[in-house]
This record gives structure tokens, sequence and C-alpha cells, in this order.
């Protein structure tokens, strides 16, 4: 990113983020009305947290099944060594400083002509407005031998926690020496550089620890995100391109895609040829979160359709769907992008609870990948709306220039961290 694009992308930054003050006129006007979120992830504690700053008169109640949210953003560094696991958990009492409700239980349906949601406990509530945050689902009939049991042993680690652990303990586990097998999906995906980064970060441990092993990407894509970035960054660590390279990416034009599993024998069937690992990382082709199926809130796509300027969905009234789920291109399905759709969808419901004009929503994304300790590579865009659709904005964002010098990617690693800190203060505290 160039000092221009970067100065300018902080200025749009500030104002997207400031964005709320705009509502400031709102708090207290509505007469009250209950908004009930499903799902605590970043999507939906973000809205329930600035709906409540937007207009305190709102009833906000989040449904959320787990007590603590574990962070995708940032899981791979702890797989690389470098991070504690619990700096990656935030539990939910930051909400409920805010007003917000808080339900940990599991939701089982919503009635949209009603307009209630079910609980798995039988209680019901009655909603005005309901934003659906499921994340994603995977695509488990698409590899053969890949199921969400064998998942369990051969994890994804695409939904923070346990599966990152299990992970991370065969990372540890692995002899000096040993392959570890990374399959990432077609597009599209959640946060499309993360398999890279995880590549890297990976690669961090086993150069630390186990110098004499290999990493081998399967990909099911010709080219991938910040591919040039990565591919520098693994030449400066991790001798790519050279006979002793630590990791090695197959494009699906090279035999990349995979057509099964052997879990017994861990053995992978691509099309170039059949790969034996000590660690497989099979990241499924995905699509929207369970409920959005079972609510009826998904295309033929597998995604849910959305008014962009709402985020309320185009097949149910009253129902607005934010987060990874969400058909929103141009923006990534990412956390930075959830946090920003939720923010304008908060704005949009406060708008219509009072009777006044939804405003042009403004958003915004950036992604940081951590290569090594001390170098990151960056992207960022901001994104507005026009003729019913998201748009880029042009001359806005950018990424890491490729011939950034030491200091400026070591940079990047810092606002990496600190970008860490500030969103999940925003949204958890």
């Amino acid at each position: 990113m160039t000092k221009q694009s970067r100065r300018l992308f902080l200025k749009l930054s500030l104002a997207t983020a400031s964005s709320s003050l705009l509502y400031a006129p709102f708090i207290h006007a509505s007469t009250s009305k209950h908004v009930v979120i499903v799902g605590g992830g970043i999507g939906g504690s973000t809205a329930a947290k600035y709906l409540r700053l937007m207009d305190s008169n709102i009833k906000v109640t989040l449904i959320e099944p787990k007590k603590h949210y574990t962070t995708c953003f940032m899981s791979n560094e702890f797989l690389g060594g470098e991070r504690d696991f619990k700096t990656l958990e935030f539990a939910y009492s930051g909400l409920q400083k805010h007003g917000v409700s808080i339900i940990h239980d599991r939701v089982i349906s919503i009635d949209t002509i009603k307009q209630t949601v079910k609980l798995s406990s039988n209680k019901s509530l009655n909603y005005d407005r309901c934003i659906v945050s499921p994340g994603i689902d995977f695509k488990w009939d698409v590899i053969e031998g890949y199921d969400e049991t064998i998942a369990q042993s051969i994890p994804h680690a695409y939904q923070a926690g346990q599966q990152t652990l299990t992970l991370k303990k065969q990372l540890e586990s692995m002899r000096n020496g040993g392959t570890v097998v990374i399959a990432p999906p077609a597009n599209p995906f959640r946060c499309p550089p993360a398999p890279y980064e995880r590549a890297s970060q990976i690669a961090h441990y086993l150069k630390t620890h186990k110098p004499k092993s290999k990493i081998i990407i399967l990909d099911d894509k010709e080219k991938f995100s910040k591919q040039k970035l990565f591919e520098a960054g693994w030449k400066r660590h991790y001798g790519y391109g050279t006979d002793n390279s630590m990791i090695d990416w197959v494009s699906v034009s090279n035999g990349g895609h995979i057509e099964s599993l052997d879990a017994k024998n861990r053995t992978i069937s691509a099309q170039a040829q059949d790969f034996k690992a000590d660690v497989i990382n099979i990241i499924p082709p995905q699509k929207a979160g369970k409920l959005a199926f079972a609510t009826g809130l998904t295309d033929n796509s597998g995604w849910c359709p959305v008014d962009h300027k709402t985020f309320e969905s185009t097949l149910h009234k009253n129902i607005h769907v934010i987060g990874d789920s969400t058909i929103a291109s141009p923006l990534p399905k990412s956390g930075y992008a959830a946090n920003s759709e939720a923010k304008v969808c908060a704005a949009a419901i406060v708008s219509l609870f009072n009777d006044r004009d939804v405003l042009q929503p403004s958003l915004i994304n950036t992604c940081y990948s951590l290569i090594a300790p001390d170098d990151a590579i960056s992207v960022a865009m901001v994104y507005g709306y026009d003729q019913g659709k998201i748009i880029k904005i042009k001359g806005a964002g950018g990424l890491t220039p490729m011939d950034a010098a030491d200091h400026m990617r070591k940079r990047e690693a810092d606002y990496a961290h600190s970008w860490f800190n500030n969103m999940t203060h925003d949204i958890f505290s």
C-alpha cells in the first residue's frame, strides 16, 4: 500500500468507524422495540453493542450457546507458537454492560410469519426485527472419506476452538521430518488469505522446532489472495522456490484438487498423486450456517441474499443477515467485514424504527497476514454503495508494497497486533 493510499484508507477508516456518531440524535428516540440477534460471533456481537449505543430504547437479546467466543483471526499465530490460546477467547460481560440481554441457548427455528425465535429450551422470543449471524457450515459430501466425524481427528480448524487446539497438538506430536498437508477450498470461503497465513505460521513453528519437515498446500484454486506477497515472504523465510523449500504449493491445474481421503492411513488422493502426511488440515468447501438453511434465508448459491443498504434478507422481511453467510461481494467474508456489516445493519434498523431515511452505507475491510513474527502483509479496502450494490471506493486501500523494507513489514506486524486489540475491544468491551 502506498503512503498516499494508506493515508486515504486511514482517513476513510476513521470516518467509517465513527459513523455511529451520525445516529446520536436517535438515542432515546424510538418507542420500545425488540431485536433478537442469533449468533454471538463478530457480526452478532457488534450489532448487539451498536444497537444499544445508537438507541438505548431498543431491547436487544443476543442468543449464543457458548459462554466464550474464540476468534479465528490470530488463531494461526497460536499454531505458529507465538500466541497464547487464552488471548483468543472473549466473554460477553462487556455486552451486558451496554444493556444487552444474553441467553446461552441454541436456536432451533425462526417463525418468519409470527416473528418468533424458538430455543432448544422450548422458550420462544418475539421480535420486531431479527439479526441472524450464523457463520459458515461445510459441504461434507464433496471429498470422499471426509465428513464431520472424521474432522474431529483430521481438523479443519476453520471454526476456532477445539479444532484449533487439536491441530496444534498434532503439530507438536509430529516427528521432525514429517509432512503437513493443507488443503484450501475453492472460492468463496471464509477469510481467503487465512490458509496461506496458516502455512506461513506452521512453517515458522516447524523451522524453529522440526526443521526437516515439509508443508504441501493442495489448492482447489489457480491463484489465491495476496499470492505474490506470500510467495515473496516464503522465499525470505522458508526457501520457497528452491530444492530446500519448506513449503510447496500445488495449484488446481497442477493436480491440487483432492478427490478422496483415507483417514486410517492418513493419505490424500489428489489429481496429481497420492500424498501421505503426518498432519492433515483439510478446509472443506463452505456454505451459509445451518440456521440460514433451516430458516429459508439461502438461495441456490448456498449463501444468503440481502439488501446491501440494510442487510435485510431479500427472502424474508424483518430478518437481517450479516457476516460470512451473506452475499455481499465485492466485500469478502472476513471478521472485519462482519464488524462493518453489523454497524451498517444496526444503523439501518435504528433508522427504520424511527421512521427516518436509511443513510448510504460505508463499509471497510482490512486483513493482516503474519508470515513470520516480525514480517506481515496486509490488504485493505473501503466500500461504498451505488445502485443497490456494494462497490469499491477507487483509490482507497491497497496492498503492502512488494518491495517493502524489513522495517515496514515489521510495522505491519505491529499494526496487525494493534488491529486485533482494537477490534476485539470494539466488539466485546
